[in-house]
């Protein structure tokens, strides 16, 4: 296993909590962020408003940053993030998952604890030296984040949507070749 299920977890959310932004933007309404804490849900204080809605979006353009920098300028991204949350960490077990860090009381913001959550996570990443595994999506039209947690690192696309889309291009392009042969 390359990381813990907690850190593929903090990285498979801070990735498509980033690819929100992409157009069109999928995190603008109160129902889109309820289906977003639906499918990475999180423990703690989570108010729902329309406050905490603006509050995780804004956060998008800083994670982005975290998540694609070279190695160095990730490190000074985490230990920003570092320096901005209020740590109260603890190992804790609940629903499915076995013991695990949380950085961050459960009473804080939650894109405070979305923040400390991505760090943590990219500290497992820059000491395994695996900042290869995010880059941005290898589509010329798309500039979403991709995570790849492949064992061969194989994984060039953000989505199966942009992997099909290459693909198919690539079929064309060989059948167009292959009758004009």
């Amino acid at each position: 296993m390359l990381f813990t299920d907690d850190t593929v977890e903090a990285l498979r959310t801070a990735v498509h909590l980033v690819n929100t932004a992409e157009e069109p933007d999928t995190l603008a309404s109160a129902d889109e962020f309820r289906g977003f804490l639906l499918e990475h849900p999180y423990t703690g204080k989570i108010d729902r408003d329309s406050a905490e809605l603006e509050t995780v979006r804004a956060l998008r353009p800083r994670l982005r940053a975290m998540l694609i920098a070279s190695r160095d300028e990730m490190v000074k991204g985490i230990n920003h993030a570092l320096h901005d949350v209020t740590f109260d960490a603890r190992l804790v077990r609940h629903d499915d998952a076995d013991w695990h860090l949380h950085a961050v009381a459960d009473e804080r913001p939650l894109a405070e604890r979305i923040l400390a959550e991505t760090a943590m996570a990219l500290i497992d990443v820059v000491r395994a030296e695996e900042g290869g595994r995010l880059s941005v999506c290898a589509d010329e039209g798309c500039s979403a984040v991709a995570l790849d947690l492949t064992r061969n690192r194989s994984r060039r696309y953000c989505s199966t949507a942009c992997a099909n889309r290459n693909a198919v291009a690539a079929y064309r392009v060989r059948r167009a070749k292959e009758t004009t042969r």
